[in-house]
């Protein structure tokens, strides 16, 4: 994805939360670069502000309609209701006003990909990996259980079972998970790790296979063999 601002900490903070999530990020501090980087780099989706210098967001955003570009969400300091119509009259899919939690921005991404079809990859090689019939894909933050059916997960529970898969059939102390699972955006994270834990496995029940096992005094073993799809 592509995120447009002339406000350099906006940029990449951005840059930082997203690609904490999965996701590959390009920035931009105006259309003139963000046009570059379109003609030479697929993007599916464009996080916009408004008010740049040179060519405003509202018209980058109808050439980018016009030509059935990428999803574009504005993310402007213009919150009023006219501003908001404007914005997805010109061709937004969504509009958010600042300041925005990283948490808004986030499921705002994840709807504005969904509505694409399309999946942002933390790199060029495959996510997608199986374990006892589930599937898994890190990119979109997806899990399908053995029938096909999408299991909702909280940003937390995703990050905790994200380590395990990443780490499969070794044993992980609690501290060792809240680290890895920790990103910029750590509100998600405020319960404890047992809780978190305790929540994937009841998600994870399958026909009473264990799945994460418990090594007392150690923490957590996620048992299945992992394999990437």
């Amino acid at each position: 994805m592509l995120v447009v601002d002339d406000d350099r900490d906006i940029r990449m903070l951005l840059a930082n939360s997203l690609g904490s999530r999965g996701y590959k990020v390009e920035t931009a501090s105006n259309t003139r670069d963000m046009d570059q980087i379109l003609s030479r780099t697929p993007v599916d989706l464009v996080i916009m502000d408004i008010m740049m210098p040179g060519e405003d967001g509202l018209s980058a955003c109808r050439r980018i309609a016009r030509t059935d570009g990428p999803e574009i969400i504005f993310l402007s300091a213009l919150g009023e209701e006219q501003d908001r119509i404007l914005g997805l009259e010109v061709g937004a899919g969504h509009y958010l006003p600042k300041p925005c939690s990283p948490r808004e921005i986030l499921a705002t991404v994840r709807a504005a990909l969904r509505k694409r079809g399309a999946v942002a990859a933390t790199s060029e090689s495959g996510d997608v990996y199986t374990f006892e019939g589930w599937r898994i894909d890190l990119g979109s933050h997806e899990l399908f259980d053995p029938n096909g059916v999408l299991v909702g997960l909280t940003d937390g529970e995703f990050a905790v079972l994200r380590v395990f898969i990443e780490r499969p059939r070794r044993v992980l102390s609690r501290e060792a998970l809240l680290a890895a699972a920790r990103g910029p955006d750590s509100d998600a994270y405020d319960r404890a790790i047992d809780v978190q834990v305790s929540r994937l496995r009841r998600k994870l029940r399958s026909g009473g296979d264990e799945i994460i096992r418990t090594v007392r005094n150690e923490g957590y073993l996620f048992v299945p063999k992992v394999v990437r799809a």
